[in-house]
């Protein structure tokens, strides 16, 4: 099993030209080459790829932190493949959130094995049990671990737009009009990205769940858990 599309950080130029040619022809994903973390970070699709390849040394936020930043938004699979060496490396990275570490050099063969086994266990269907819950009834959003979020009347009506979305991306134009908003023309800001930040905000700052709220690129944006209203 291999995930739909990959994000690989990193600053050699010759080994991700080549990785990446090989995981898209011999694999069949879908890979995005960035080689600066921030370039990755300020891309809008940042947080919606299924799988992360990172490198240790990197320009911009360093991996370890890179690591970190990805684990507060995905549950998507991270392998670190790196030419860093030790066993405090080893510890740094596993304790960040990474998933595998490989060390280069190393065999593209063995790159598309690590990412199958990791994607075999991250790629577990989502349960009842794991759901998230709208209660409308007290404003309330229920995290699967029982927390209980106080919600403003926007933050209820795109969570709404979420749930009957099923778990679908759901437009910008669709969540717009569902707080009531003009669909502005061009480039012009609507403030929709502000309202979904403070929303993901409220929420980490509640709970340390994973916030499966994330930005689909040129799309709008996708709940990626079960979503219950009651």
């Amino acid at each position: 099993m291999q995930p739909k599309t990959l994000a690989l950080i990193d600053d050699d130029a010759e080994y991700s030209e080549f990785l990446t040619q090989f995981l898209q022809e011999q694999q069949g994903i879908a890979v995005s080459h960035f080689d600066d973390s921030n370039a990755l970070l300020a891309a809008p699709e940042a947080f919606s790829f299924d799988f992360y390849l990172v490198d240790l040394m990197l320009p911009g936020v360093n991996g370890v932190e890179l690591i970190k930043i990805l684990r507060r938004r995905t549950d998507a699979g991270v392998v670190v493949v790196s030419g860093r060496l030790g066993p405090e490396v080893f510890r740094e990275v596993i304790t960040a959130g990474a998933d595998m570490y490989l060390v280069k050099p190393v065999q593209f063969e063995q790159v598309a094995l690590a990412i199958a086994a990791v994607q075999r266990r991250v790629a577990k269907p989502a349960t009842t049990e794991s759901a998230w819950k709208l209660d409308r009834a007290s404003g309330e959003l229920v995290v699967p671990d029982g927390t209980r979020i106080q919600l403003s009347e926007a933050d209820r009506q795109l969570l709404e737009c979420f749930a009957q979305a099923g778990g679908e991306p759901v437009t910008r134009e669709a969540l717009l009009n569902k707080l009531g908003r003009e669909v502005p023309e061009g480039e012009a800001d609507d403030g929709l990205s502000a309202t979904i930040y403070r929303l993901r905000r409220r929420i980490e700052r509640a709970t340390p769940t994973l916030v499966p709220l994330q930005s689909k690129s040129r799309v709008g944006y996708v709940f990626r858990a079960p979503l219950q209203i009651l």
